[in-house]
């Protein structure tokens, strides 16, 4: 495989590769993923949802990296920042996304280093995500030395519609040292 380009997203960027972006959610769900939708995914929606990301970007609140092979984007995660007061020491990963064409390949390990990077670089020190229960992915954060905290049951639909388990995970990130 060519060469990975991770890069964080501006609002303008965001807009601009929305179309790309929304191949990439209407994929990853049509490939099974658990992430918030049901299948099919119709372009039009998948469009809408990641416009509707800009104003997020824009107050700083959302941060997301696309990753790019060939020009191409071919994958994406995101950090929710906290809002609250007794919070903003942490974030939540969020739609780690790799298209089925790229998968197997290193890309979500590479996708979660950016943001854990960047969550260290801004000084968070704890991150948590959520992921379906014995789905592909809890092996990649289980290796990239993601604690698993517990399992929620019926925590929501497969993209067919199936009520399945979440397993919620942490991970410490160091501040980098000054």
């Amino acid at each position: 495989m060519a060469a990975v380009t991770c890069v964080r997203l501006m609002a303008h960027q965001l807009l601009s590769a929305v179309d790309e972006l929304a191949e990439l959610l209407t994929d990853t769900v049509d490939g099974g993923a658990s992430i918030g939708f049901l299948a099919p995914l119709d372009r039009a929606t998948a469009v809408d949802w990641w416009r509707g990301r800009a104003d997020a970007l824009t107050s700083g609140s959302l941060a997301v990296w696309a990753a790019y092979l060939d020009g191409r984007i071919v994958g994406t995660v995101s950090l929710v920042l906290a809002d609250k007061p007794n919070s903003r020491h942490r974030a939540e990963v969020a739609k780690l996304m790799v298209h089925r064409e790229a998968r197997g390949s290193g890309l979500g390990r590479s996708l979660l280093a950016a943001a854990e990077r960047a969550a260290a670089e801004a000084g968070l020190t704890l991150l948590h995500l959520d992921t379906e229960t014995d789905s592909p992915a809890e092996s990649l954060y289980r290796s990239a030395g993601w604690t698993r905290s517990g399992v929620i049951p019926d925590y929501a639909r497969t993209p067919t519609g199936e009520l399945r388990p979440t397993t919620i995970y942490y991970k410490y990130v160091p501040v980098p040292a000054e």
